[in-house]
């Protein structure tokens, strides 16, 4: 029988969460997750992971083991910028000069080769994470020229024991990332997308604003906003695409 295991990196975020639901409709065997503590601002999207597994194995009736990583270590190697350093976030539209000052030096790359270690020490035969292609002008960690250079890279480094990348929406959009979850089911109001970790989306940072564009552009309401946030929202973000 063909290995079909994967280990998905996800965070309690939508993109990983679709990713999650999104695997198992394409017929993949999703063994675990695995999730990383790495010094960010908060940890409010991985509080959530526990309730976003309840929901899968609820609806797929299948239990999946996760582990969340602690490399807070990272902080202290590669302070920087606004996520794990003090710039201050920027309150503005999602775009590459504006959110340049969120990266975070190397994160996906440290990420999958944590994760293809535990893959290969499990013999799963892939390691999944969720990129897409609103991020390629700002991560170029997020960009297919890197997934297929990393995917390269773990097939070199671990050839007796082969692990592949997989990135199923590096060439979505998040607005097709919302279309996919809606029509999958995924439980959009338990993942987490905003920069800030208060009991509330802040609704103006670069994160926020992309998810509520996205879900305007989708024709769709994010289940995190009141019905007043949503119509206020679909005034001035882009309108749904065609």
């Amino acid at each position: 029988m063909t290995n079909n295991k994967v280990l998905a990196i996800v965070s309690g975020g939508l993109d990983s969460t679709t990713m999650l639901w999104k695997l198992q409709a394409d017929g993949y065997e999703v063994m675990e997750t695995i999730s990383f503590n790495y010094g960010q601002r908060h940890t409010k999207e991985l509080d959530g992971l526990e309730k976003i597994l309840s929901a899968f194995e609820e609806q797929f009736g299948r239990e999946i083991e996760s582990k969340v990583v602690d490399i807070r270590v990272m902080r202290d190697l590669a302070e920087a910028g606004a996520v794990m350093g003090n710039e201050e976030l920027p309150k503005q539209a999602y775009d590459a000069e504006t959110q340049r000052v969120t990266i975070v030096p190397n994160r996906n790359a440290v990420f999958i080769n944590l994760a293809a270690a535990r893959a290969v020490a499990m013999e799963y035969r892939y390691v999944a994470y969720a990129a897409h292609s609103n991020d390629h002008s700002v991560y170029p960690d997020c960009r297919p020229e890197f997934v297929e250079a990393m995917d390269r890279a773990l097939e070199l480094a671990n050839a007796w024991t082969p692990v592949n990348l997989m990135a199923p929406f590096v060439n979505s959009s998040k607005a097709d990332i919302v279309r996919v979850g809606k029509e999958l089911g995924v439980p959009f109001e338990l993942t987490w997308s905003c920069y800030e970790g208060g009991d509330r989306p802040c609704l103006q940072c670069g994160t926020c604003i992309e998810r509520t564009s996205s879900f305007v552009q989708a024709g769709t309401p994010d289940p995190l906003l009141t019905s007043k946030e949503w119509e206020e929202a679909k005034t001035y973000l882009p309108a749904p695409e065609q």
